[in-house]
């Protein structure tokens, strides 16, 4: 074992501190990286404050990792010492059932988060806002060269999260897509859509961010809470993705599908979602759900992100600016996503 600083919340509701955290060592097919930067997500403030159920503390979050390889395993045969790498959300699987093989480990019984979950060793894991992680190889990613690390660590779950429903449900040339909330998610959202092919709409609850969202590469933006936005709009998306924090109007969002589309849902309230059965069954609509993609689909995301030039919209912060921003994502107050500088922690 051995101690690395970090930032964690010592209960819940209690704001983050400076802590030192025990680490396991790396074993055969382990890495050890050195962290360099951490996003901040939104999740990881639902979980420190236990808006997601009871946590283990102390905690530290932070699932959007970069850093440098320091160490390997005897057994490890996909990192050297020196490569940038990083982690997402998840750190363990089984590895046998059939999510695993199928390259879906997101979707394991048994995976494991990159914190608050139950490693291995009978450890809490701990997150990345730290100065050193031990991660299995298999959960650990490439960086191309090319991404700017600092605005790269948010794809490892903003980027991924919306990539994956991307994908899966044909975003392309021809088709018109949606992304509802210009935050974290959709504004690294609409830079991925956009370099699919697709032709991209941005519904936000107002104008105030209109210049970004064309900036971004959309080609139309619209207010949601404009009751002309869906008369205007009804019937014309083939994929919606909505990443709203507090609860979507369902039926409202599902009148602007076509016949036949798809409504993704990404964002997690903590309240239970209202659904109007009408809403969904004229027109043959699908509302789906997903949370973020396998280790192999993560890769794919950054790499498309390499040969596209995208990374998130970012704000450096030092970890002592923790808590500061996180009331500041509760205010929609940056643009797009904080990532702690870890190598202030020493």
């Amino acid at each position: 074992m051995f101690t690395t600083d970090a930032f964690a919340a010592s209960a819940e509701g209690a704001p983050l501190g400076a802590e030192t955290i025990t680490r396991r060592e790396a074993g055969p097919q382990d890495v050890l990286i050195d962290v360099a930067y951490c996003g901040i997500c939104h999740t990881d403030i639902h979980i420190v404050r236990g808006e997601w159920g009871p946590q283990p503390y102390p905690l530290v979050p932070g699932h959007e990792i970069i850093g440098t390889v320091a160490a390997v395993g005897a057994e490890v045969t996909r990192f050297s010492p020196g490569d940038r790498v990083g982690v997402g959300c998840m750190v363990r699987s089984c590895g046998e059932c059939a999510s695993c093989r199928t390259g879906q480990e997101q979707d394991c019984a048994s995976m494991v988060g990159t914190y608050g979950g139950i490693d291995a060793d009978g450890t809490v894991t701990q997150g990345g806002y730290s100065g050193k992680i031990v991660v299995g190889q298999d959960f650990v990613l490439r960086i191309p060269e090319g991404l700017d690390p600092a605005g790269a660590a948010p794809l490892l779950c903003a980027g991924i999260t919306m990539y994956s429903p991307l994908r899966r449900y044909g975003a392309g040339p021809g088709k018109k897509v949606a992304v509802v909330g210009l935050g974290g998610l959709g504004h690294v959202g609409v830079k991925l859509a956009v370099a699919m092919g697709a032709e991209v709409t941005v519904l936000s609850q107002t104008l105030k961010k209109l210049e970004d969202g064309m900036r971004l590469g959309a080609a139309h933006y619209h207010a949601t809470s404009d009751p002309d936005t869906f008369a205007n709009l009804a019937g014309q998306f083939d994929l919606m993705i909505s990443t709203l924090s507090a609860p979507p109007d369902l039926a409202a969002l599902l009148s602007l599908l076509a016949p036949g589309g798809t409504l993704v849902n990404v964002g997690i309230p903590a309240e239970a979602l209202a659904l109007p059965a009408f809403s969904l069954v004229m027109g043959r609509k699908t509302l789906a759900g997903s949370l973020f993609g396998g280790i192999a689909e993560t890769q794919e995301m950054l790499y498309f992100c390499a040969a596209h030039d995208i990374t998130a919209d970012i704000e450096v912060i030092t970890p002592d600016a923790i808590n500061t921003a996180y009331e500041r994502v509760l205010a929609s107050d940056v643009r797009y996503r904080f990532v702690v500088d870890t190598g202030a922690l020493s």
